[in-house]
């Protein structure tokens, strides 16, 4: 599940940014205001806005540009102009400069609400606290506006102040009930802050309204990590596959969709996703580890074996893969591979009392015995061992000739053994007797 949390964190950022761009879209750019010239100066200023306005509309903004500041050279004071000024900044992606011109027009006439709402805009990528304030005046501006509210939400989102975001997008939801971007903002926003049943009502909402199109496939992969997070596995597998007819080249998606499958033992499925995720490039880690998940589940420890070689690669200090590939190792019975990952696993985290319990296994089973001891000595200093792990033991001392050790250690598993049945039993008993019988004689 984390690599599904380490995927949602991921889905819903993607959301703000497109939040961000639709905003930037929704930047109002002035129109051009036909003026009865009275005298030369007049027609001077009524030409250059003309001007101005036809390379806006031909997207010619450096004219645009030129335009705007030869008008202003002449008339400062006008409001409109240096906010028509910064839009054209805006179009060049000139932010400091459009930052500029938007302050000089909200100086010159303080009820700008545009003015306000393009300069939180401006701000929202590179300083999304500053973007906050004027962004919450055009809301005041502009009290019966949607997209003023949606807008507020997002900087305030930015700024981790989930819950005010939330208030803005349903005050904004309010104002219009069928905006798409608003429903994939408050969904998403519900989702972070841990409501994830309120998020998939809003999802279903949204894909009632808009069952087809661009703003569908947001619905779907929003109401999908909904379900993910309330645990209705087979329903946000459905939800996945529905957005990714509209987005097939999404291939974090087609990851976590295999995922789900796996989840649900769809093995072959999510094996089929992974595949068709992983096409013309090289898989990453994540896909790489649910690879070798599904393969250890089906016991193909051969297929399991290179997935999890090219994870290790990718991630060299992940003790935790070289200790899996270990493990496999001795599922396989090559005893001698398991020990040596084992011991490069356990260098790499020499807390880890469990690779230390595998490691004790694998030794033992490669029959270096004095090896196992070793480590079942190591063991020993940190925790109570099993009842078994006496067996083990005196096994160890017995294949290494050392006899009043290994009688010792068959002792004590006998006192702490209660099945009476099992071989270790009667193997250990026969052993005692014997050694009995070879002390005496020495």
């Amino acid at each position: 599940m984390k690599a599904r949390s380490m995927y949602l964190a991921c889905c819903w950022t993607l959301c703000v940014f497109l939040g961000a761009a639709a905003a930037s879209s929704a930047q109002t750019v002035g129109t051009s205001r036909t003026r009865i010239p009275q005298d030369g100066a007049a027609v001077a200023l009524n030409n250059l806005q003309a001007q101005a306005q036809a390379a806006m509309d031909r997207k010619d903004y450096e004219a645009a540009v030129s335009a705007y500041q030869a008008y202003l050279s002449k008339k400062p004071d006008d409001a409109t102009v240096h906010y028509d000024l910064g839009y054209a900044y805006t179009a060049m992606q000139k932010s400091v400069e459009a930052k500029t011109e938007y302050e000089k027009a909200i100086s010159l006439d303080p009820k700008m609400a545009a003015a306000y709402q393009n300069l939180g805009l401006t701000l929202l990528t590179s300083d999304p606290a500053a973007a906050v304030a004027p962004l919450r005046k055009a809301a005041e501006l502009l009290p019966e506006n949607a997209r003023a509210r949606w807008l507020l939400g997002t900087a305030l989102e930015k700024n981790g102040k989930l819950d005010l975001a939330i208030d803005q997008y349903e005050a904004a939801k309010k104002l219009d009930n069928k905006d798409p971007d608003i429903r994939a903002s408050l969904g998403g926003a519900l989702l972070r802050a841990g409501r994830p049943a309120e998020a998939e009502s809003v999802f279903r909402e949204a894909l009632s309204l808009n069952p087809v199109g661009a703003a569908a496939g947001q619905a779907h992969i929003g109401l999908a990590q909904a379900l993910i997070a309330q645990k209705k596995i087979e329903e946000a597998a459905k939800e996945l596959a529905a957005y990714l007819v509209s987005r097939p080249d999404d291939a974090n998606a087609r990851m976590e969709l295999a995922g789900e499958l796996a989840e649900l033992g769809k093995n072959d499925d999510a094996l089929a996703e992974l595949d068709r995720a992983s096409t013309g490039t090289p898989e990453n880690l994540r896909a790489l580890k649910l690879r070798v998940q599904i393969a250890f589940q089906r016991k193909h420890y051969d297929d399991a074996i290179p997935a999890l070689q090219k994870a290790i690669a990718l991630a060299p200090q992940d003790a935790d893969l070289v200790a899996q590939l270990g493990h496999i190792y001795l599922e396989k019975k090559d005893y001698p591979n398991a020990v040596n990952e084992l011991i490069v696993a356990f260098k790499m985290n020499p807390a880890s009392n469990d690779v230390l319990g595998e490691l004790v296994t694998a030794q033992y089973l490669n029959k270096n015995y004095s090896g196992a001891l070793k480590a079942l000595d190591a063991l020993s200093q940190r925790k109570t061992l099993p009842m078994g792990s006496w067996f083990i033991r005196a096994t160890c001392y017995d294949k290494l000739g050392q006899p009043a050790q290994a009688l010792d250690a068959y002792k004590k598993f006998l006192e702490l053994n209660t099945d009476l049945n099992n071989d270790m039993y009667f193997e250990a008993s026969a052993r005692v007797r014997t050694l009995n019988r070879e002390l005496k004689k020495k």
